[in-house]
């Protein structure tokens, strides 16, 4: 377990006597605080941690990095230009670490913490299907290793370093998602965690209006298969021409997966079977077999396909893969529930891209029933605004029956449904998702099958609970 003098001579290079104090937690909530915690007073664009010291000091924190003198009288520890072993003769719990950069102490208190483990860290980056990967590639090496992985989508220069945190001496393997917005945001993750595997998923059109290109996307991307050692392996997705050239960018051993034998690790045969699941047939190699797995869409494929290059990179066995290929999560983010009408609701508004918009397009296909699509305008693509909103609304119109969109760029949606051959009448275009709202509830029956999505910015999350409530 991480203990305070590990805190302290990460910070300052110079280690106290062990005291036994040990951390049992590193929040940069108050209100997660708990017994022997550590708290790190980071400043944000809206609130300020150094005004929570005091809460997170009541609810058992025994240490808080501060980067500024506080108005309270709590005992500091300055080690701004180094630790003077004397000086914690004189300190007593809770108290303060006085140091220049909050975040930068955070992440270098993760970096010393991380070279003092055995632990094998597989990254995995991409710009559709990150956390989902991370929770099944997890759940398969669960059965083997003890292992951790970033709780929710703590997978930035803050959440990654807690998650490092938590880390121990038990743990065997970690899992975890990085996250990617500017160029060196992953070179920073992978300094910091030292992955040995590192998965891409694909490269899309998430975050263009901050990243640029789906060129300068890539690079940004590839910044986790540069970073692995000679030892290292690099799982990449064939079957997307801007992954595989990463190929060329690693020292690594590459290991390609994807749709076609091409491939070292590939299926075919897939059969989406709606809310049951998906069924393909796997290759590796001589090895065939033919299996089902209970993670929705046919898109999942993939999904099952990076997590069992993970298994197999790490020795593991057939049937252990299969194992937490089968009972690990099946679905992170879609929800379905039935509303007071009897329809059926897919709740998919977690955050959205053409590509996943997409995705989930095609598992509305896979379901009986009446198929109506509730779209919200889709943020931060940048320059593939328009062309990313055509492309879902081409691929609604082949599938729908009904189409509502929801804000300004979701009319792009429209018009492009309506090119492509989808009944005016069957398209209406609403303000707001209340409007949604009103209108799932007034027009549609048992027969239909809604599907929801939309960015968080759009708060398309707002029209499945708002629904619920008349069950």
């Amino acid at each position: 377990m991480l203990t305070l003098s590990d805190v302290l001579e990460a910070l300052s290079g110079n280690r106290p006597e062990d005291d036994g104090i040990v951390i049992t937690e590193a929040v940069i909530d108050s209100r997660e605080a708990i017994h022997d915690s550590l708290f790190v007073a980071l400043v944000g664009q809206n609130l300020d941690g150094h005004d929570f010291v005091s809460d997170a000091f009541k609810r058992g924190a025994c240490l808080a990095l501060v980067q500024r003198n506080l108005e309270r009288d709590f005992r500091v520890l300055d080690i701004r230009e180094g630790l003077n072993l004397e000086s914690l003769e004189d300190v007593d719990f809770p108290f303060c670490v006085l140091i220049k950069d909050s975040l930068l102490a955070l992440q270098q208190i993760a970096r010393f913490w991380r070279r003092k483990l055995d632990v094998r860290v597989t990254g995995i980056t991409g710009s559709v299907g990150k956390s989902t990967t991370k929770e099944v590639t997890a759940e398969v090496l669960s059965q083997s290793f003890t292992t951790l992985k970033n709780p929710g989508n703590l997978n930035n220069e803050i959440g990654l370093p807690l998650t490092i945190l938590r880390l121990t001496s038990a743990h065997q393997q970690a899992v975890l998602e990085m996250g990617f917005y500017v160029a060196g945001e992953i070179d920073l993750l992978c300094d910091i965690a030292l992955p040995h595997i590192g998965v891409v998923t694909n490269i899309g059109t998430v975050h263009a209006e901050r990243a640029g290109s789906q060129e300068a996307i890539a690079e940004g991307k590839s910044e986790l298969v540069r970073s692995l050692p000679d030892s290292g392996v690099a799982i990449l997705n064939y079957d997307d021409p801007l992954v595989r050239k990463m190929a060329e960018l690693t020292k690594a051993r590459v290991f390609f997966y994807g749709l076609t034998p091409d491939a070292e690790l590939w299926a075919d045969e897939v059969e989406g079977l709606g809310l049951d699941g998906i069924r393909f047939k796997l290759h590796h190699g001589a090895e065939s077999m033919h299996l089902r797995v209970p993670m929705i869409g046919r898109h999942s494929v993939h999904t099952a396909l990076r997590a069992v290059a993970v298994g197999l990179m790490v020795g593991m066995g057939w049937q252990e893969i299969i194992t937490g290929l089968r009972f690990g999560h099946t679905q992170l983010r879609l929800v379905a529930v039935r509303a007071k009408n009897g329809a059926l609701l897919l709740d998919d508004t977690y955050n959205a891209s053409p590509q996943s918009a997409i995705a989930a397009i095609n598992l509305l296909e896979e379901l009986q029933g009446r198929k109506i699509a509730v779209l919200g305008d889709m943020l931060e693509l940048g320059p593939y605004e328009r062309q990313g909103h055509e492309m879902v609304g081409r691929r609604a119109a082949e599938v729908v029956d009904r189409l509502i969109v929801v804000g300004e760029r979701a009319r792009i949606i429209a018009n492009a449904a309506r090119d492509a051959g989808l009944k005016a009448t069957n398209i209406t275009e609403v303000e707001d998702t209340q409007a949604a709202v009103v209108l799932i509830r007034n027009k549609f029956d048992s027969r239909d099958v809604v599907l929801v999505k939309g960015s968080r910015g759009m708060h398309m999350d707002n029209i499945v609970p708002s629904l619920e409530v008349y069950q």
